[in-house]
């Protein structure tokens, strides 16, 4: 058995863009038949919404996608994650930051942007159709890398 791919999806507070993603690259992957290569989550930097389930507008927006079985729950990266997953993608700058401070400094060079500009958190912008198209955006990308 081939080892699979372990993919961490992180924003602040893990309700929005990170679950968002986590939904869009299983879709992805799983429409290009080789979602049996991945294992792939999301997590927070703050600890703000664990327990919480995957935001309302972002639910409506996956679900406009053909995403409607979401049993997320918001928790908060750790380091142990940081040592488990392969690939970590961060939503912005701040939480680069923050990701970086909570796993030492990245010694492994694993924390990195999803896109090279920031996914706009739509917590604050209520923009959760552009926050899809810069996801679905940065999803391809990184599939398309990763096989």
């Amino acid at each position: 058995m081939e080892r699979k791919v372990k993919v961490l999806f992180v924003c602040h507070g893990n309700i929005c863009r990170s679950p968002m993603a986590q939904y869009v690259f299983t879709q992805l992957a799983d429409k290009a038949g080789v979602l049996d290569q991945f294992e792939i989550d999301s997590a927070a930097t703050s600890t703000e919404e664990i327990g919480n389930p995957v935001y309302p507008p972002a639910r409506r927006m996956l679900a406009m996608h053909g995403i409607t079985k979401m049993d997320h729950r918001a928790r908060q990266m750790t380091m142990q994650d940081y040592r488990y997953y392969d690939v970590i993608r961060v939503m912005d700058m701040h939480n680069v930051y923050n990701a970086r401070r909570m796993t030492g400094g990245d010694p492994e060079g694993k924390i990195c942007m999803l896109l090279d500009r920031e996914v706009s958190d739509p917590w604050y912008t209520d923009d959760f159709a552009s926050c899809y198209e810069d996801i679905l955006e940065g999803c391809e990308n990184l599939l398309e890398e990763l096989l």
